[in-house]
């Protein structure tokens, strides 16, 4: 079994502790490997060489940045078959999850090689004629990038391509459920010509890793995806030293379906928004609100479809979704559906566990709206449905919610769903498909407690990156004293 070090100033390094920690892969418990047990010694390396990483990266013509990402955009392709297994046995992914991922982490890769070209400045007129104005855009400097386990290389790609673009050095701090493709993404980095510092992987636990990251001085800016209880924890401690944040965090994303659409294809739909990766998806449809003429008989055919959704090998492309990550997101999602029953919710399809840490896909009708299964990120394969008397009440329903990350719309009527999505307060809205798409040219956040900044293309890098203005006196000018 593979022991694995940090990744730090270019190679693999051991905790200064000696201590390690393993891997495990969820669908069969088995130990996937160890890594590293990071502590605040070793997040003081990482960042001291990132600093040293940053004052060259920095400097580098975007020419050279941009030739360094779309490399190692073609290394990622390269390696897809190595990193899908590691994406199935660590985290859990069916294969079509897994190798889709691998894939998209390419296509980032080679947007955020785009826009180390596009750090746009600015010019302005004076009042004063003798002054001439600009505008620069300069990289932030360290960002630390914390990922979570559920899509574990995109979501830490996409975190660290834009900065790295931007001229960023990054120290990444990956779940540690998912240790282990984070370093296969730093070797990936290196290989790809990399300057030594500018990527580092500090492998561990939040409490000791994390903490000390967050905390550190020498961090300017900090990248998160996960809950909104530990983002909270973050910007409470970031806000001391003023670090940049850009947080996606939780949501209860709702899907709105309009009484025009196909019930079967509707049905359809909103499986792959519920149950895709087992639900474990921050965007994920959660909360189903149909128009009443149709509720209960849609509520019904997506219950049929969750029943019929295949559960096999992760490596048959046939297999729909897996295991949950772990024991405690377990227990979370069988507490949400128990209450959830205990309130008067009817279960239409499924409600227990299959085996060991898998979930069967459960639609919940008609659950009381203060339920933990309605209100609470649930981060598995349960989706509850509630009818609306019409358009206006399904859009009060969707907007009671702390949370506002993502949502959908299912309806053949354009104008009743973009009038839909402009209502819906979230960060995107989606007509005519379920609440969880990507790109990596779009402004992926969130309202209210899922969170704050936007990542992707352009919005990275702005978030990336301070403006500075400098003014060039062109003549002489009388002074006040």
């Amino acid at each position: 079994m593979k022991t694995y070090g940090h990744f730090i100033h270019g190679g693999e390094v051991s905790a200064v502790s000696g201590e390690t920690f393993p891997s495990y892969a969820p669908m069969t418990g088995e130990i996937v490997g160890h890594a590293a047990r990071g502590s605040a010694a070793d997040v003081n390396a990482a960042v001291k060489s990132a600093r040293a990483g940053f004052k060259a990266w920095a400097l580098l013509p975007p020419a050279e940045r941009e030739r360094v990402l779309l490399r190692a955009a073609d290394l990622l392709e390269t390696r897809a078959d190595r990193l899908t297994d590691i994406l199935i046995d660590e985290s859990g992914s069916v294969i079509t999850k897994a190798r889709a991922e691998v894939l998209y982490s390419a296509s980032l890769l080679r947007a955020a090689a785009g826009e180390a070209r596009r750090l746009y400045g600015d010019t302005f007129p004076n009042d004063k004629p003798h002054r001439l104005s600009m505008v620069f855009r300069e990289p932030l400097g360290v960002i630390a990038a914390i990922s979570p386990f559920n899509a574990p290389l995109s979501l830490l790609v996409k975190m660290v391509s834009f900065a790295l673009g931007a001229g960023n050095a990054v120290v990444a701090k990956p779940s540690e459920e998912t240790p282990i493709i984070a370093l296969e993404l730093a070797e990936v980095l290196h290989e790809a010509g990399l300057p030594p510092g500018t990527f580092n992987v500090v492998t561990g636990y939040g409490a000791e890793a994390g903490v000390a990251l967050v905390e550190s001085r020498e961090v300017n800016g900090i990248a998160f995806t996960g809950s909104t209880s530990t983002g909270i924890k973050i910007a409470q401690s970031a806000v001391k030293s003023m670090k940049r944040l850009q947080m996606e965090l939780g949501g209860k994303n709702p899907l709105v379906v309009l009484k025009d659409v196909d019930i079967e294809e509707a049905a359809g739909i909103a499986a792959v928004g519920a149950f895709f990766h087992g639900g474990q998806i921050c965007m994920s449809s959660a909360r189903i609100i149909a128009e009443k003429e149709i509720a209960r008989t849609f509520a019904k055919a997506l219950a049929e479809r969750a029943k019929r959704l295949p559960l096999g090998d992760l490596r048959d492309p046939q297999t729909a979704y897996g295991p949950l990550i772990n024991a405690r997101a377990l227990e979370k999602v069988k507490r949400h559906v128990d209450e959830a029953r205990a309130a008067g919710a009817e279960i239409l399809s499924g409600g227990e566990t299959y085996r060991g840490l898998v979930f069967q896909p459960t639609v919940i009708w008609d659950p009381p709206r203060v339920c933990s299964a309605w209100c609470e990120e649930t981060f598995g394969p349960v989706v509850s449905v509630v009818a609306a008397d019409d358009l206006d009440e399904a859009i009060a329903i969707a907007n009671e919610s702390d949370y506002g990350l993502s949502a959908g719309v299912l309806t053949n009527d354009m104008a009743r769903g973009m009038s839909a999505a402009r209502r819906i307060r979230c960060g995107a809205v989606h007509v005519g498909m379920h609440s969880f798409q990507s790109d990596s040219m779009a402004p992926v956040g969130g309202f209210g407690m899922s969170g704050f900044g936007r990542s992707g293309g352009k919005y990275s890098v702005e978030h990336f990156t301070e403006l500075k203005w400098i003014s060039l006196e062109l003549d002489k000018t009388p002074l006040p004293f």
